[in-house]
């Protein structure tokens, strides 16, 4: 079978107050209703929960 082809992009945006933001695709086995994501924020130099913009 075909696998989709529509999948969402989503915003995050870091909480660390740094202003920095990623713009990835939904992975679809994260849980979808996540809202906080991990991710590297290179102004503040370290790994930091990072919030879906919806």
């Amino acid at each position: 079978m075909a696998r989709s082809t529509t999948r969402p992009v989503v915003k995050l945006k870091s909480t660390a107050g740094t202003g920095v933001t990623y713009v990835t695709r939904k992975n679809r086995l994260n849980d979808p209703d996540r809202l906080v994501l991990r991710k590297y924020d290179p102004l503040a130099g370290a790994h930091v929960l990072f919030r879906e913009e919806r």
